[in-house]
Order: C-alpha cells, then sequence, then structure tokens
C-alpha cells in the first residue's frame, strides 16, 4: 500500500502523507492554479501535475524532490500544420440524421493536458499526455520535448491527414462538454493504457469516439469499440461517437479492461475486443464517471455511481461506492463512513484510485474520502479541500 496520495485540484496540488498520527496534508503547491491531473511516475518518483492556467493556457509541472520544489517543463505544442475538423456542441433541435455541411477547419492548439501517463521500465524516458482537442503526445526524454502521435491525429475516423490538405473521410469524434470552458467543443483524451506486458501495446480513451487499440507502439491504431451502446443515438452500437468517461485495466491482468462510460459501466475481458455491458440501475450503478480496477483480480473493480446528465449529484441525496467481485454480474454498496443525507458530491474521471486494499476518491464539493478495507468503510480525510480533480495513489 502507498502512503502517500496526490491530488490535483481547483486550487493547486496537494499531497497528503500517512504519519503516525493519520494522514496529514502537505502545504498546497502551485496555489491557487487549477490543476487538472496530478501523478507520481513509478520508475524514478518524479511528480507532474497538468496546470490549467487561465492566463497562461496549460502547462506541466514536474517535482524530482517528493514536492518540495517544482520546476516548470517544457510547453506541449501542437506542430506547424496541424488541423482539425471543428465540432459545434448539438442544440436542442439537433438531428444526428440531417445532411453533414462542409467541414469547417481549425489549426490546433492544446487547450488542456487532461492524462499522463508513464512508459515502462525498459523505457525511462517515455510520458503520454493526452490533450483537448484529441491528441496524444509522447515523449522519450522525461518531458524535454514532445512530439505529437501523428498516426492517431490523422485517423480516418476523424477526417484523415489534415496535414496533406482537407478531409479524405468522414469525422466520426464528437465533442467533450469538458471543452465547452475553453470556448470550443471538441474531443479530448482522458485515458492512456500502457499494457504492463508490452510496452507497445496502448489503449486510448477518447470523449467523444470510444476506445481505440495500437499494438505497435502508436504507429497504428484500430477502434475497440463492439459491444459498446449509445442510447443516445438512433445507432446505439455505431463503430464511433462513443463517450466513454475513463478507461483501465488490470495491471496483473491486461486483458481485463474497464470503463465507466456515460451510457453504463462496461467491461472486457478479451483485451477490448469485445465490450459486455455490466451496468445495474437497480442498484444505482450505472451513470458515473471514475472506476478503478483492481490490481490483481481482473474481475474487481469500484465505481461512485451519480444520477446522470443534468442533475450530476449523488443518488438520492447519499454517497456511496460500489464494488464488484465477479466481472459485473453483481454489485455490493456502501456506505459505511459516507453522508447519507443532504450530500450533494460528484467525483470527476480521474477522481477514484485504488492501491492494494485502499480506495481514495474525492469530490467537487472537496471532500477526500478513503477506504483501507477494499471499499467497505470510509474516513474523510478532509472535507475543506478545492473541488478534487484528480486523486493518485504515489
Amino acid at each position: 500500500m502507498s502512503n502517500t496520495i496526490l491530488l490535483g485540484t481547483r486550487k493547486g496540488t496537494v499531497i497528503i502523507e500517512q504519519t503516525a498520527s493519520g494522514w496529514r496534508p502537505k502545504p498546497i503547491a502551485h496555489e491557487g492554479m487549477p490543476v487538472c491531473y496530478a501523478a507520481r511516475d513509478p520508475r524514478d518518483g518524479t511528480l507532474w501535475a497538468s496546470l490549467d492556467h487561465g492566463h497562461w493556457g496549460p502547462k506541466l509541472s514536474r517535482s524530482r524532490d517528493g514536492g518540495a520544489s517544482w520546476e516548470d517543463a517544457p510547453a506541449i505544442k501542437y506542430p506547424a500544420g496541424a488541423r482539425y475538423i471543428v465540432k459545434y456542441l448539438p442544440t436542442p433541435d439537433f438531428d444526428p440524421e440531417a445532411p453533414v455541411g462542409a467541414p469547417e477547419y481549425q489549426d490546433a492548439t492544446v487547450y488542456k493536458i487532461w492524462n499522463l501517463a508513464f512508459g515502462a521500465a525498459q523505457q525511462p524516458g517515455r510520458l503520454y499526455a493526452g490533450t483537448i482537442p484529441g491528441g496524444l503526445f509522447v515523449s522519450d526524454d522525461g518531458g524535454d520535448s514532445w512530439e505529437l502521435n501523428r498516426p492517431l491525429w490523422n485517423h480516418p475516423s476523424r477526417g484523415g491527414d489534415l496535414f496533406a490538405g482537407d478531409a479524405s473521410s468522414e469525422n466520426t469524434w464528437g465533442g467533450t462538454p469538458a471543452s465547452i470552458d475553453y470556448g470550443v467543443f471538441e474531443p479530448g483524451i482522458h485515458s492512456i493504457v500502457v499494457d504492463p506486458r508490452d510496452p507497445d501495446h496502448l489503449y486510448v480513451g477518447v470523449s467523444s469516439a470510444g476506445v481505440l487499440e495500437s499494438t505497435d507502439g502508436g504507429q497504428s491504431w484500430h477502434g475497440r469499440n463492439r459491444g459498446m451502446l449509445m442510447d443516445y443515438l438512433p445507432n446505439p452500437a455505431a463503430e464511433w461517437g462513443h463517450d466513454p468517461h475513463f478507461v483501465t485495466v488490470c495491471p496483473g491482468q491486461p486483458d481485463h479492461l474497464w470503463q465507466q462510460n456515460h451510457c453504463g459501466v462496461f467491461y472486457s475481458e478479451n483485451g477490448a475486443q469485445n465490450w459486455n455491458k455490466v451496468s445495474r440501475p437497480d442498484a444505482g450503478v450505472h451513470f458515473g464517471f471514475p472506476i478503478a480496477a483492481d490490481a490483481k483480480a481482473g474481475g474487481t473493480a469500484w465505481v461512485v455511481p451519480a444520477r446522470a446528465d443534468s442533475e450530476r449529484m449523488a443518488i438520492g441525496g447519499g454517497l456511496f461506492v460500489a464494488r464488484t467481485q465477479d466481472a459485473g454480474r453483481s454489485w455490493q454498496t456502501f456506505r459505511d463512513g459516507l453522508p447519507q443525507e443532504h450530500a450533494y458530491d460528484i467525483v470527476l474521471r480521474h477522481s477514484l484510485d485504488a492501491a492494494g486494499d485502499c480506495v481514495c476518491f474525492g469530490s467537487t464539493t472537496g471532500n477526500v474520502y478513503l477506504s483501507q478495507d477494499r471499499g467497505e468503510t470510509w474516513q474523510c480525510l478532509g472535507s475543506n479541500f478545492p473541488p478534487v480533480y484528480s486523486v493518485r495513489f504515489g
């Protein structure tokens, strides 16, 4: 079990450490600055934080001394010529079957660095970053330089190689509401999964497109959306346009993947070749944002359910965590130590994590909860934190 929890919050980075007297937060870093995502590189211990500075734009910050000091990492930038096809937020009278007009093109700029992931031990300098508007960036020198993964950016599912000219195929990637704060409605990469058996085997989760897989280190990508359903589209089983909220893998059994999707909880036991919907609406397990997989048991996962769409708050005013240990065939719900009245917490897609027997989540109302018995009982580590965007064990 880790004795450190790293929070990315609306007003900075918070490190919570386990001490002899309990879990205690250290002084906040990046004070006053939104931190989209914060995590520790397990290979060398470097701490990383994705900053969302309103004036200066997105930046990366890193600490090589456990958070005692931080330095700016070089900026992530799209190369000249990187373009995408503009998406617009659907209006209430939007008709998804109406004819599509001529595409509108936009030069790419980084609006948000949404997620970070780390390469394998044999790739000491490899880092990944997922951005809005839907770019995957790769570094092989510890974050000192970054390169756009062009095969994914130029994938036929989003219009083809726009560096070379206009679209050669249809753009089937939709926007994500997470981009609206930046004045756009564009897709974003929020999940990056590296297969612990094979560093060239990658998955990415895209809102709103779905899951894509590469088995050759990112040189080619293939959609992995079979079995996923979109309740809100005329063809729920369409190849593209899905909205996974977060995608994760069981490290000990990497063929077992989980996702909390806009339209339910989905599980794959065959490396995302097929997905099965394992929601249990009668138990409150359906809509939500985060999901955490057990490190060893591929059929075990945790979710923090919520009421859907415009409501987006705890179900029935009470907060609970659900766990499955049989690949979603059944779910247990746990409430001990969590508020059951007047709870309005929402847990965002990166704000739930598991390590050993410990599970931790943070909410947009500034509450952070920890379980040390696999989610069955909970303690509050603090209720006055800034809104929490990410939670990761260090």
